[in-house]
């Protein structure tokens, strides 16, 4: 039998909600996970100093337990250095997102005015406050994120000193566009190392697999394989795992997110050990992390072994990625 200990693994990008949705994923995530990077699109928007206290309270009495850390964010708006200088302890980012392009992001930037949002991007550099970026324009659905890179051209040539994280990549362009500047990075999600447009669509339409960004081309998928099974050192995991009741997300109308939380170590593991790369999950699931936002995780191992795990059809109101299904590993125990 196989076995794997993770040491402090790390989720880069999570949507925890609020209220009961958050009582019911919190729990899951903090689990398996030393911490993640909490995203801010709650409605309203977190956007103060109070609101980031509040939402990060709520989520440690959601967890209950002591051996995980909520990084928070704030929802991008122009803010002046002064209250920067104020909430630079409370927050690890600040996440972008172009308006409308994704759920609850109506109040995000709807134009990108680079001498408008100077004054916050050179305090956020100057703080050492990472940008993390949705980074999608509105145009035809499967273009979205090539025409973003002109946009990370300029927010990384304008603030060379910044941070920038390209969040949840999806194509074969945001892994080229990686090198080209020192202060880029990206997030990976799992489903987008294991789906095509071709899965949601292709056939009977499954909306539990529709997300934003949505899956490209098997190409595409090909280049995010190549630099997560290789940990370039630039990228690292963030599972984007979006909760939606079941009955929003096989509605029509249903909202963008692959709830993937409970079973994203299992799911790593088969795709890592799949390609004799599983030496490498450790650095893609934590060290990159730690490194690139400069953070010391809760100290956590997570011991995974090569056994059948059949995904529970629900949890909560919530039905996950692969319900039903077997997977090839399973979390012997965390400690």
């Amino acid at each position: 039998m196989k076995s794997i200990t993770l040491t402090m693994p790390l989720d880069m990008h999570l949507h925890l909600r609020d209220g009961e949705m958050l009582e019911t994923v919190a729990p899951l995530t903090s689990y398996s996970f030393s911490g993640a990077l909490v995203m801010p699109n709650l409605v309203p928007p977190v956007t103060t100093l109070d609101s980031v206290i509040e939402y990060k309270k709520r989520i440690k009495h959601a967890i209950g337990r002591d051996d995980f850390e909520p990084y928070m964010t704030l929802f991008y708006q122009n803010y002046t250095r002064p209250f920067l200088e104020s909430v630079q302890d409370e927050i690890t980012a600040i996440k972008l997102y172009p308006s409308g392009v994704t759920t609850n992001s109506e109040g995000g930037v709807s134009s990108f005015d680079i001498e408008s949002m100077r004054e916050t991007l050179e305090a956020m550099a100057d703080l050492g406050i990472v940008l993390s970026v949705h980074g999608e324009t509105n145009g035809f659905v499967m273009d979205r994120e090539a025409e973003f890179m002109s946009v990370y051209e300029m927010l990384a040539s304008n603030f060379p000193k910044l941070k920038i994280v390209m969040e949840h990549i999806t194509t074969a362009n945001a892994v080229e566009m990686l090198d080209r500047y020192e202060n880029l990075y990206a997030t990976i999600t799992v489903h987008h190392l294991i789906i095509t447009l071709d899965d949601v669509a292709g056939g009977m339409l499954r909306p539990h697999l529709f997300c934003k960004p949505i899956a490209k081309r098997p190409e595409d998928r090909a280049a995010l394989l190549k630099i997560a099974l290789e940990a370039h050192p630039k990228v690292m995991f963030g599972s984007d795992s979006a909760p939606h009741p079941k009955h929003t997300k096989e509605s029509c109308g249903c909202g963008a997110g692959v709830f993937t939380a409970p079973i994203a170590l299992q799911l790593l593991c088969e795709v890592f050990d799949a390609h004799d790369k599983l030496d490498n999950l450790q650095a893609f699931i934590s060290d990159n992390a730690q490194q690139i936002y400069g953070i010391c995780a809760e100290y956590k191992e997570v011991v995974l072994v090569k056994q059948d795990f059949v995904v529970p059809e629900m949890y909560g109101s919530v039905v996950p990625m692969r319900a039903g299904e077997t997977l090839k590993w399973s979390i012997e125990r965390v400690d």
